[in-house]
């Protein structure tokens, strides 16, 4: 279910910003604002475009979000603290913890917007460091981060 709202909500955010965009060249004159004349095949080509939107759309949760491993020793008894005070200093808000797992959320409200509420990170603890879901081009950054910043405790 979490995939194809995903899907629904990206579909939503690149028709707005595609009709935005249209909208913006409609206001300064650069395109027509006859639609059959902007699109060769007018009406029709909106639609062949939706689809393909909806294509990309459907494939992007995909590829977009992953789960990825953030080699750390210690204990995560130990190491909790250390991982909470790095989601502060970058801008993350404890959403939910348990022992299983812990959540956070972007507490910047563009970075909500422009990734349409799909900036929630959770961090698991696993044998060996801890399993880091969320946005494939966040969760890149987060884990070398973390590595680097809970290692460099330990040294």
């Amino acid at each position: 279910m979490r995939y194809f709202l995903r899907a629904v909500k990206y579909f939503i955010g690149v028709c707005i910003l595609f009709s935005l965009i249209i909208a913006g060249l409609m206001l300064v004159g650069a395109v027509s604002t006859d639609i059959n004349v902007l699109f060769r095949a007018g009406w029709k080509s909106v639609g062949l475009i939706a689809l393909m939107f909806l294509g990309v759309s459907a494939v992007y949760p995909k590829f977009g979000y992953a789960k990825r491993m953030a080699s750390v020793p210690g204990e995560d008894a130990e190491l909790r603290p250390g991982v909470k005070a790095f989601f502060a200093e970058r801008g993350y808000k404890l959403e939910s913890e348990t022992p299983e797992a812990m959540t956070f959320r972007s507490g910047s409200a563009w970075h909500r917007i422009v990734t349409f509420g799909e900036d929630r990170i959770t961090v698991t603890p696993e044998f060996g460091g801890y399993g880091v879901e969320g946005l494939g081009r966040d969760i890149v950054r987060i884990i070398s981060g973390l590595e680097f910043k809970l290692r460099s405790k330990e040294d």
